[in-house]
């Protein structure tokens, strides 16, 4: 099976639809620090770094799947809530790509907030313009934690999946094992240099993490979110005001910070995985990314509806 993916960022969808068995056709992302950090660990995918809106697709007709993470701001509580009146929604850029290439299956996700009451109408008119093309389509709010990964981070995920194909899809399940702690998970990346408080600092990170916020280009450097989402933070005894290097050294003494690497841990990323550019554009990577165990289950069951469909196929052609 083949994908397009939209909006690809630094690759937490990508890696989720490749651990379904989805192969890149094409990858398309404007942020040329994302493109460098999708370059730099899949050489062989095909990145394709410019504007959504200046993007022709027909080239991928018939595509088993479309997929992608248009941009969150115009539905995210953290802003006006704007949603068709804010330029960065991109969601009429993917319904004219699902048009031009009539895949199988189209998974877009966002934010909690696209699911808010104001935005009905909206969600609606997507609806309706998909179905009119010929799928059945859903909205699912998910869990990140729900997956195996250590964050509190809410995530709805759009399907539109053709009609002839949608009986066989069924949402995916939660995990009924639990995500480790922030401080099981990154003990050994706090211990990196020694670290002698690393094991009492384990101790009081007993939690899940709340949502890493990657912030956009208007935001200043990087940190772990608002004043809310700080204090979050603070309670696991990490000091969420900024980003550091490196791991504590052998005598620090207080609330260490996390680095880039250890958050990229939290969204569900893959340890030989790295990220293009210095610190704030990786860590606005990361903390935008969609994470890649909750795009995998998600995709695995498209990709599954996908083969029960052809093998269906297959059997009534055999009769």
């Amino acid at each position: 099976m083949n994908s397009l993916e939209l909006c690809a960022g630094a690759g937490g969808q990508a890696l989720g639809l490749e651990r379904s068995g989805f192969e890149h056709e094409a990858l398309v992302e404007w942020d040329a620090a994302a493109c460098n950090t999708l370059r730099l660990n899949r050489p062989h995918w095909n990145v394709i770094e410019g504007d959504l809106g200046q993007f022709d697709a027909r080239g991928y007709k018939n595509i088993d799947l479309v997929a992608g993470g248009v941009p969150c701001p115009p539905f995210s509580k953290a802003g006006k809530q704007l949603g068709a009146a804010d330029e960065r929604d991109l969601f009429p850029q993917a319904i004219r790509i699902v048009d031009e290439t009539r895949p199988q299956a189209v998974m877009l996700e966002n934010v909690r907030g696209l699911l808010d009451a104001v935005f009905v109408d909206y969600r609606q008119k997507i609806a309706t313009q998909l179905q009119a093309l010929g799928y059945w389509t859903d909205w699912h709010l998910f869990n990140a934690a729900d997956f195996g990964v250590c964050q509190l981070r809410p995530r709805v995920v759009f399907v539109a999946i053709r009609k002839e194909v949608a009986g066989h899809f069924r949402w995916p399940a939660p995990s009924l094992q639990l995500p480790p702690t922030v401080g099981v998970l990154l003990h050994d990346l706090m211990s990196e240099n020694g670290w002698r408080g690393a094991d009492a600092w384990r101790a009081r990170a007993n939690d899940i993490a709340p949502t890493l916020v990657g912030g956009s280009k208007k935001h200043g450097g990087p940190d772990l979110g608002p004043t809310r989402a700080r204090a979050a933070w603070a309670s696991l005894g990490v000091d969420g005001r900024s980003l550091a290097d490196e791991a504590p050294h052998r005598d620090f003494v207080g609330a260490p910070r996390l680095t880039v690497r250890m958050c990229a841990r939290v969204q569900g990323f893959p340890d030989d995985w790295k990220f293009a550019g210095k610190k704030t554009p990786s860590y606005r990577q990361v903390g935008n990314a969609f994470p890649p165990p909750v795009a995998h289950a998600v995709s695995r069951q498209i990709a599954r509806a996908i083969e029960l469909a052809a093998s269906e196929r297959l059997l009534q052609r055999a009769a």
